[in-house]
């Protein structure tokens, strides 16, 4: 591992914003998480996957992967993130390195391919992702990138994360600090307004972004930019000139609220999008936080207006969902935000939670579902840190809930126990954010349980009767 990707980590484990680091001694906070990776670590994704994650959604923006083509064999419509305007992110770029890159060196390849894509497609910008074989190798991509970008007069930004670096979370983060050391603050709007926020750690997945920006819109505030969601070059590079912002996923991308909070002075709080309570809450802080900001006084009563319709239209919405679906009860197999704003959600239609995962949540993510749910502090039942497939199955077959909502990796789970399932993460084709996306939430449960297929897969077999 480079020096200077040694310097980042311990920069990034430097983060006023984890509730890990805060909670160590000086000399503790100095080694960073020095904890090595164990083999098969990498299942749930490596550095280089999240610095990718996290990135992708800028979407007129060319992602060159240099290293070999496998590296880049799954990124075609990454997450479900969607799009507006540019559809260049859905497009695959590797340099495809081969055994004589590895022996001479790949800086050559990565040059011309920089050059290719600039012809071809004239992006604003190009990301350049180190890998493990080219950082082993050596190849300087900071010094290929410097080079592109003075000889074509644009912006080549190097992403130096190698997947040995660390696990996914990680590289979420590196990836965030790519975007502070390279774009953000190196353009300046066209033009501000007292009410530009930023929104980040969205990744507009299926369009959930759209289902809030009307929202804002109504009230005049202005998105100045999404990172990464949906988001353009320039409006990246000039995200600091917002007046406030609102961080979606902290796990990932804390470190460029608190960044952009000491540089330019940018308040910033952590809410949700998730359930009508949590949409209610965000709006909320978000006029509150622009008026200190010298935002118009009356934003306040306008949001109140606005999120008093908005309720009123919703609860109506669901009412009927909610007769069937109360008492039903929850497994949820997810983390970080959704851990607990997925909690809420379910709870306003009445459902019981019998467990939620933390694998992946934050100290504060903890605390809120412990107040969302009415835990006591030494209560942990329902609150599971790293539940096997083996414990979620039996859950699942003894009854002890009606339908798990998770990720794709666990869906089998479920199915074998022959219970319902309901996509929750980044791989769904539903949105479920903003006052909208509750009522599609619920509508999703509500089929899934009734379908008549789990009553039809329970029945014994005519042969083993």
């Amino acid at each position: 591992m480079s020096t200077a990707l040694k310097a980042k980590i311990a920069e990034v484990f430097d983060e006023p914003g984890c509730d890990k680091n805060q909670a160590k001694s000086g000399n503790e906070r100095k080694k960073g998480c020095t904890k090595q990776l164990k083999p098969g670590a990498a299942a749930g994704g490596c550095a280089f996957d999240g610095a990718k994650i996290a990135l992708q959604p800028i979407a007129d923006a060319a992602h060159l992967v240099h290293g070999p083509i496998a590296c880049e064999g799954n990124s075609w419509d990454n997450r479900h993130s969607s799009s507006s305007h540019s559809q260049l992110y859905r497009c695959g770029f590797t340099t495809d390195i081969n055994e004589f890159d590895v022996i001479y060196g790949g800086e050559k390849r990565l040059f011309k391919s920089i050059r290719e894509i600039l012809e071809k497609y004239d992006p604003p910008a190009v990301f350049v992702y180190q890998t493990c074989v080219t950082a082993l190798v050596g190849d300087d991509i900071e010094a290929v990138c410097q080079r592109a970008s003075e000889k074509f007069g644009k912006p080549i930004i190097p992403v130096n994360v190698p997947g040995f670096a660390g696990p996914k979370n990680l590289g979420n983060k590196l990836g965030a600090e790519a975007l502070l050391d390279y774009v953000i603050g190196t353009r300046e709007p066209e033009f501000t307004t007292p009410c530009d926020i930023n929104i980040i750690g969205d990744y507009n997945l299926v369009g959930e972004l759209w289902q809030v920006k009307p929202l804002f819109e109504a009230l005049g505030i202005r998105i100045l930019s999404c990172i990464a969601g949906d988001a353009r070059y320039n409006e990246v590079a000039s995200a600091h000139r917002a007046k406030v912002n609102m961080v979606v996923c902290s796990k990932s991308m804390i470190n460029i609220a608190t960044r952009m909070a000491q540089r330019w002075g940018i308040p910033y709080f952590e809410g949700s999008f998730y359930g009508i309570g949590d949409m209610s809450d965000a709006l909320r802080q978000i006029a509150e936080l622009l008026v200190q900001q010298g935002a118009p006084a009356d934003l306040l009563d306008r949001t109140e207006r606005l999120i008093e319709v908005e309720e009123a239209r919703v609860w109506k919405r669901i009412a009927q969902y909610r007769q069937r679906l109360a008492g039903k009860r929850v497994l949820l197999i997810t983390g970080g935000v959704k851990s607990w704003s997925v909690v809420a959600a379910l709870q306003e239609c009445d459902m019981e939670i019998v467990g939620t995962s933390v694998k992946k949540s934050t100290k504060e993510d903890k605390e809120k579902i412990q107040e969302i749910m009415g835990l006591k502090e030494d209560d942990s039942a329902h609150m599971i840190d790293d539940m096997t497939p083996r414990e979620m199955y039996a859950m699942l077959r003894d009854a002890r809930a009606d339908i798990m909502l998770s990720g794709g990796r666990t869906q089998f789970v479920a199915l074998k126990a022959r219970m319902p399932w309901l996509d929750i993460n980044q791989e769904r084709y539903y949105p479920y954010a903003g006052y909208e996306g509750m009522v599609e939430l619920v509508h999703q449960i509500d089929r899934t349980l009734s379908n008549p297929m789990w009553q039809q897969v329970r029945i014994a077999a005519p042969w083993g009767a």
